[in-house]
């Protein structure tokens, strides 16, 4: 939701913009063509129309871990490519915004995983913290993982995924004191959780480099 979100600010600031989930596992077959809730989110919400195979080269049936998903699929998860349909994505593109699956450490297959990738994308990261009991720890965790990659976190953002989450406030704040990137907003729970609703409370313009902006959520 929240890297679709930021796809229609950038499209609202007539960027033409593209979406990218280089793995998503839990597709399903509708008219002969996989689909998966989140690429196709991302896909609505930019305005770069490119194949499905090349926003998302890994399209995967089994709503599990990618490298398990891919083993029941007899298919093995590499680099190659999808830093292939990055750089072509890159050259129909003003920005792009590249999704993760499942966290920031999610293993591909027995030597690849998804730091792996966003350490050979080399791109700034925006860090989505889930709010929930337990997110403070699991963030600055996440932050320290970026970091020790050499990779640049450009800003985070708070999506409350517990609305009854206690002092949901105060966590918030004790995560700005800690985390070395500005906060780029609160997406509340919302009862239609389409891309333009969400955009409503996300701000870029704390971003580096917020005019040709290609980051990794």
């Amino acid at each position: 939701l929240v890297s679709a979100a930021i796809l229609h600010k950038l499209t609202a600031s007539g960027r033409r913009a593209c979406g990218m989930k280089p793995v998503a596992a839990g597709a399903q077959l509708v008219d002969g063509i996989l689909h998966n809730e989140d690429a196709d989110m991302l896909r609505a919400a930019g305005n770069v129309q490119l194949p499905v195979n090349i926003t998302t080269p890994f399209m995967l049936k089994e709503p599990a871990a990618p490298h398990i998903a891919a083993a029941l699929e007899g298919v093995t998860i590499e680099a190659v490519p999808i830093l292939a349909a990055y750089t072509e994505i890159q050259a129909a593109s003003d920005a792009v915004v590249v999704e993760g699956v499942g966290g920031f450490r999610v293993p591909f297959n027995d030597d690849f995983d998804s730091a792996d990738l966003a350490a050979q994308l080399n791109l700034p990261v925006i860090l989505v913290v889930g709010l929930r009991l337990g997110c403070i720890s699991h963030a600055l965790l996440t932050v320290e993982a970026i970091v020790a990659r050499g990779l640049v976190l450009a800003g985070w953002v708070a999506n409350t995924v517990d609305p009854d989450m206690r002092f949901m406030r105060e966590n918030i704040d004790a995560l700005e004191q800690r985390i070395p990137a500005p906060l780029l907003g609160h997406v509340p729970r919302l009862q239609d959780p389409t891309a333009q609703a969400a955009a409503e409370y996300i701000d870029l313009a704390g971003l580096p480099g917020w005019h040709s902006p290609r980051v990794q959520t």
